[in-house]
């Protein structure tokens, strides 16, 4: 029997993109007649008519299946809605927005073929972005490594192909708080880079604007390293001794040399400054906590409207 392979494509308002992402599909689809090929599209609450054209490619290609999750949840919940429901012997994981190119499917299923687990792309540059995206992205993913024990792949992205044991493991994580690109990293397994030339969007726009990944780069940051709880420690201890042997010079000043009224200025930086570190170290705190606090309700991580798959609904 022929090997299944499944490409996760996570959809939100991706309707301008989703005929050519089609197309390039089904032609790539030819060069793998080896295998038996699965389109899951997930539609994380789309606004637009994603859905519908998803439903318009499922009724005239029995390849496409799709969830549609009841609300937006966001790419990271979707990819693990996508991953929940993987029956396949391998998956690849790619944007809609046609900046990864499928086309290179093909070189992850041979590496693949030669005993890799998880044939990750690596972009070698970035079309399309801005200085100051490429320049926080490329210093991110340095203070993640450097932070953390598992070495985490630089300039990668969800684009890759993972196999079966890879698939069962992502799904035992059952984590709210995600950063899918850590667990690619965290589960281990036989690993092979490839590099490409990231295209522009095809069409529409992002979705990931610097807010959201902002907000990733600290779920990424508190998921993967307590690095942030140890360096407010460590502040508490250094600035604890700088007060100690200031105060301790203060009692000397004043015994031998008496007092004076002067250095209101730098008693108010002082202050200003301990305020400022102790109100830095109780939000590292708090962003711990308020994880703490999501995990331990046990909410489900997302719901499904309805699944379709192979022309029938359940």
């Amino acid at each position: 029997m022929k090997k299944t392979i499944t490409i996760l494509i996570p959809a939100y308002n991706e309707a301008p993109v989703l005929d050519s992402l089609y197309s390039r599909l089904d032609a790539l689809s030819k060069t793998l007649k080896d295998f038996q090929l699965e389109f899951l599209f997930v539609n994380d609450g789309s606004r637009d008519e994603t859905l519908e054209i998803i439903t318009r490619f499922s009724k005239k290609d029995q390849r496409v299946s799709y969830l549609n999750l009841s609300r937006n949840f966001g790419k990271e919940i979707a990819m693990a809605a996508g991953i929940d429901h993987v029956t396949s012997d391998a998956l690849v994981i790619i944007d809609a927005d046609l900046q990864d190119p499928p086309e290179l499917i093909p070189e992850m299923v041979h590496y693949w073929q030669e005993g890799y687990d998880d044939i990750y792309a690596r972009r070698s540059s970035r079309h399309g972005e801005t200085w100051f995206k490429k320049f926080t992205s490329k210093y991110f993913y340095r203070v993640l490594e450097k932070s953390t024990d598992i070495p985490i792949q630089r300039d990668t992205g969800d684009f890759r192909l993972l196999s079966r044991r890879c698939i069962e493991a992502l799904q035992q994580i059952r984590e709210r708080e995600r950063y899918t690109k850590g667990f690619f990293s965290w589960i281990g397994y036989k690993k092979k880079e490839i590099t490409y030339i990231r295209d522009p969007r095809a069409a529409g726009e992002t979705k990931w604007n610097y807010f959201k990944l902002f907000n990733l780069a600290i779920d990424g940051i508190t998921t993967f390293t307590t690095a942030p709880l140890r360096i407010a420690s460590f502040f508490g201890v250094v600035v604890s001794a700088c007060a100690f042997f200031y105060i301790l010079y203060l009692v000397l000043r004043t015994i031998f040399f008496g007092t004076d009224l002067a250095g209101y200025p730098s008693m108010m930086a002082v202050i200003l400054f301990l305020g400022g570190v102790q109100l830095l170290s109780l939000g590292i705190i708090g962003e711990y906590i308020a994880r703490i606090f999501n995990e331990t309700k046990q909410r489900p991580l997302y719901f499904i409207e309805h699944y379709h798959r192979g022309g029938k609904k359940d």
